[in-house]
């Protein structure tokens, strides 16, 4: 997102609130990154340019590409083993903004965990799912069956690409080809 920010009496774009999405060498998206961090990874020559910006991305010394989308040149194994830390911010994405339970969007969303954490339920990412105050309530410390509710979708792990939505929350056109579709 390019921004036109007031400099005296004159108006430039600004680099520092301009995204770049950082693909893998196998054309998967990694991350965001900042215009300067792509720069950097570019000028080291350890990534390349793929998609760019009309505009040159200018210094006090010289006139560079703009870039828009970068992939790195050496493949960055990403272990999947490993999973992001839990969030509310990509939990209630992951869920769409809505209750799992009864499927609202209105109203204050909380976070509850399926199985209760007073009965052994853990703070992962396949037993936390966003409720309204109401269906929490409802819920309470109990489990689904003894509550008589059921989840409209099963809680996994959200697909990396989400992460990219939450850093970027406007996803750019030129972006689009490299991220996989999701529902």
């Amino acid at each position: 997102m390019s921004v036109l920010v007031p400099s005296g009496s004159r108006w430039y774009l600004s680099a520092r609130l301009q995204h770049v999405l950082v693909l893998n060498a196998s054309y998967e998206p990694l991350n965001v990154c900042t215009v300067r961090r792509a720069h950097v990874l570019v000028y080291k020559g350890k990534a390349e340019v793929v998609e760019r910006l009309d505009q040159p991305l200018r210094s006090a010394t010289g006139s560079f590409i703009w870039p828009h989308v970068i992939r790195l040149l050496h493949y960055v194994r990403v272990p999947r083993a490993i999973q992001r830390k839990i969030s509310r911010r990509a939990l209630f994405a992951r869920d769409g903004w809505r209750c799992v339970y009864c499927g609202t969007s209105s109203g204050r969303l909380t976070l509850d965990h399926v199985v209760p954490r007073s009965r052994g339920g853990e703070s992962v990412w396949e037993n936390v799912v966003t409720a309204c105050a109401p269906c929490n309530l409802r819920k309470g410390d109990r489990t689904l069956e003894q509550a008589g509710m059921v989840l409209h979708a099963q809680p996994r792990p959200p697909a990396p690409v989400l992460f990219i939505k939450l850093a970027a929350p406007r996803i750019p056109q030129g972006w689009t080809p490299y991220l996989p579709v999701t529902t």
